[in-house]
């Protein structure tokens, strides 16, 4: 079965205006209003990670400190789009879309070690490369990102995406490709029993399990018999958000259309020849359920080489997996040279680019004070967003932060955060990649 082509016509910037959703999203990426003059220094500074947040942290810093001698730790020399590869496994987005050479994104003027690395001194603020080399630093930026740690799950392995049924939207570009094949293999099979899943552990984009669940369902109803297709998603929480009128609107949503959930339950084992997964409850019971089709979404921390060091948590909820952070100020909690920003950091929620969007102007001011020796200035409330698909055409803008348990933090005044809408989905289809590059480029 070919993929779905893009859910409508492309628009132009003139119908984009008229929405109120042109300049690259700005509403939702605007300038950062914590730009100051340029800090004189001589600091060595190293950047651990290319992504999202490190590439955004190596412009602003080049553009922020005079004379700094700025280093980024990165193997990779493509970026990856990640948001858009829910897009590609749901067959909306070719591949190609969603990659370009990292030095698009590099700034002139720094350095650029292109390996990982796998050990950090923080005592002798000493980096270990994995050709043995160390590299030495005066202020150490944290942007791995985090792990994937799909050998929790006993049988499984990213290796089984787009085999025996199985998917999984976060392996990689060609694991969500072939996370597309694996559901076009089930809808051409005409029927059976899919099974969705999310982790016993913070996730980086929260909605992504159930924007594939919701993806999924479009394309059975838009190609299939809805009746010979069974749903059921499994979660180890008693909510379906964080955000606890999404989590609300989410159950009734799987209820009205028949995905069957289960709550205190996560995915343990499964048996990729058997087409069976095991399900196993808060009690240590366990389940074993038949599949066609089955979401793998596995338990996530920080990089082992970011939990084997002394910047990671030692206590609290985020002991022995997520790095030690303030999450206000985004500086270590035990080392004030050090600094931590997007999926890498222990932090209730903010695993998001948005979220990294919102870090950013805060890093920099802070790292700017931090190297004039003052008091640090900026704070950081948790802001995040999840453009939340919820039909092939429809989304809904879910904003909110840290003191918003109950509330949203909207961004659009005609995008009512309780609603579907195709502008939000325009906004997740068409608008959010160009404002995202320009956050990398140190823009917004």
């Amino acid at each position: 079965m070919s993929s779905l082509p893009l859910s409508g016509p492309r628009l132009g910037r003139r119908q984009l205006l008229k929405l109120g959703l042109g300049a690259g999203a700005a509403g939702l990426l605007p300038l950062a209003a914590l730009q100051a003059e340029t800090v004189a220094t001589r600091a060595r500074v190293v950047i651990l990670g290319g992504g999202a947040a490190g590439m955004a942290m190596a412009n602003r810093l080049a553009m922020r400190l005079n004379g700094a001698r700025i280093t980024v730790v990165e193997p990779r020399e493509t970026h990856h789009y990640q948001p858009g590869w829910t897009l590609v496994a749901s067959g909306v987005w070719e591949a190609d879309r969603t990659t370009r050479p990292n030095t698009d994104f590099r700034p002139a003027g720094i350095g650029w070690v292109k390996g990982p690395a796998v050990g950090i001194d923080a005592g002798q603020r000493r980096i270990t490369l994995a050709d043995a080399s160390t590299l030495e630093y005066d202020l150490l930026v944290i942007a791995t990102g985090l792990q994937l740690n799909y050998h929790l799950i006993e049988g499984m392995s990213p290796e089984l995406v787009g085999s025996h049924g199985i998917g999984s939207v976060y392996a990689g570009l060609e694991a969500a490709s072939r996370t597309r094949d694996a559901i076009d293999a089930w809808l051409a099979q005409g029927g059976g029993q899919g099974l969705f899943t999310t982790p016993p552990t913070a996730i980086k984009c929260a909605g992504a399990p159930i924007k594939m669940t919701f993806t999924t369902l479009s394309r059975i109803k838009a190609a299939s018999d809805r009746d010979a297709f069974k749903l059921d998603y499994f979660t180890p929480s008693d909510g379906m958000f964080s955000q606890p009128w999404i989590s609300d609107f989410l159950k009734q949503r799987f209820d009205h259309e028949g995905i069957t959930r289960h709550h205190g339950r996560h995915l343990s084992a499964i048996d990729p020849q058997a087409r069976q997964a095991e399900f196993t409850a808060r009690d240590g019971t366990t389940e074993v359920r038949d599949y066609d089709f089955l979401h793998v979404v596995p338990p996530m921390s920080a990089p082992d080489f970011v939990k084997a060091s002394d910047l990671i948590a030692r206590d609290g909820p985020f002991a022995g997996e997520w790095l030690d952070t303030d999450i206000h100020t985004l500086q270590h909690n035990r080392y004030p040279e050090v600094f931590g920003i997007g999926d890498v950091i222990g932090a209730p929620i903010n695993k998001t680019a948005a979220s990294v969007k919102a870090q950013a102007p805060v890093v920099e001011a802070n790292i700017a004070a931090f190297l004039q020796g003052r008091q640090l200035p900026a704070r950081h409330n948790g802001y995040t967003s999840c453009p939340l698909i919820t039909d092939i055409g429809k989304a809904m803008l879910v904003e909110f932060g840290y003191d918003n348990d109950m509330a949203f933090l909207p961004s659009f005044s005609f995008i009512d955060p309780k609603e579907e809408s195709w502008a939000a989905w325009v906004l997740k289809d068409y608008l959010l990649q160009p404002a995202y590059y320009a956050m990398l480029e140190g823009r917004v």
